[in-house]
């Protein structure tokens, strides 16, 4: 070993451990540290690398457990935000008036200084709101977090400026239902939002228009499930909705149309086929759309059936 190339050890490689098995070779004593298991007579390594890949411990009913939840883009700090509790310790009767005072400003300068600049603050409120809607929306969590990190892309890129931070998470939501093909509509976003509905269309479209979100065109398919559950059709009714829209696209006859209204109307034929109790004006009021749009979209479903 040379002087220009010294030898570093590593931060527990001299922490020594004796062991009660002997050497197999002379039977001598065994030493154990973090990086190998040597004999201490006659040198022998009996094993190498000896480290423990396994979980940091474990509760007592054996499960695994780790050091805290796993990073979310759902919070502004990733989740890893300190917070002083009021539990034991803190409101205990045996704890003294000087240590309660003493965490109670601690508490209070914690949370002023959660918030390291204004940007970061308008983000923990835009996350708070798209947290609100999806859970209003019954979203699943891969899609709050999609939601959750086009916001983040949309402040990076200074699209908030001039605009209302809760018309963006809406909209932020409605990209990221889209982007996944869900049957949510704007006008079903807009109302779970505390601005009004042209204002998070103005926002989406900003976010369509700089960002290039990979948004496929909402089918008629996409909004049969929903509506025939809405309306309690059967499972027959549903799937003889689906093919008739499926026959409707495949036609071409579903461009520019009201696509929960075309599904409404597909619904409403199905129902009809199998005698089903469904009328235009429920189908119509389940998909937001009048009466004469499905009866439009009745006859246009017919044409392509025929």
């Amino acid at each position: 070993m040379t002087t220009s190339e010294p030898y570093e050890r590593t931060f527990d490689e001299d922490v020594q451990r004796g062991t009660t098995e002997p050497c197999p070779e002379c039977g001598g004593p065994v030493r154990t540290n973090a990086a190998e298991t040597v004999c201490a007579d006659c040198g022998l390594v009996i094993d190498e690398q000896s480290i423990d890949r396994g979980p940091e411990w474990y509760g007592d009913d054996d499960s695994a457990k780790r050091t805290g939840a796993p990073l979310t883009p759902a919070r502004h700090d990733r989740g890893l935000s300190t917070v002083i509790g009021t539990g034991r310790g803190a409101t205990d009767t045996d704890a003294s008036s000087q240590k309660r005072r003493r965490l109670a400003r601690m508490r209070r300068e914690q949370s002023r200084g959660r918030w390291r600049s204004k940007q970061e603050r308008n983000l923990g409120h835009g996350l708070t709101e798209i947290r609100r809607i999806a859970s209003a929306l019954g979203l699943a969590d891969s899609v709050r977090d999609q939601a959750c990190q086009l916001f983040r892309t949309a402040q990076n890129e200074r699209l908030l400026k001039g605009r209302s931070i809760e018309a963006m998470a809406a909209a932020s939501v409605f990209g990221a239902c889209r982007c996944n093909g869900q049957s949510w509509l704007i006008a079903d976003v807009a109302p779970m939002a505390q601005v009004p509905q042209d204002r998070v269309e103005n926002a989406y479209t900003v976010l369509n228009e700089e960002l290039g979100l990979p948004t496929p065109p909402v089918r008629p398919t996409q909004f049969v499930p929903r509506l025939a559950s809405d309306l309690g059709c059967t499972d027959v009714v549903r799937r003889r909705a689906k093919t008739l829209a499926a026959q409707a696209v495949d036609a071409g006859v579903t461009t520019g149309v009201h696509p929960a209204g075309f599904a409404a109307a597909c619904l409403y034929m199905a129902a009809c086929a199998h005698d089903a109790p469904l009328t235009q004006a429920a189908a119509a009021a389940a998909a937001g759309v009048t009466v004469e749009t499905v009866r439009n979209h009745r006859d246009t479903l017919l044409s392509v059936v025929e």
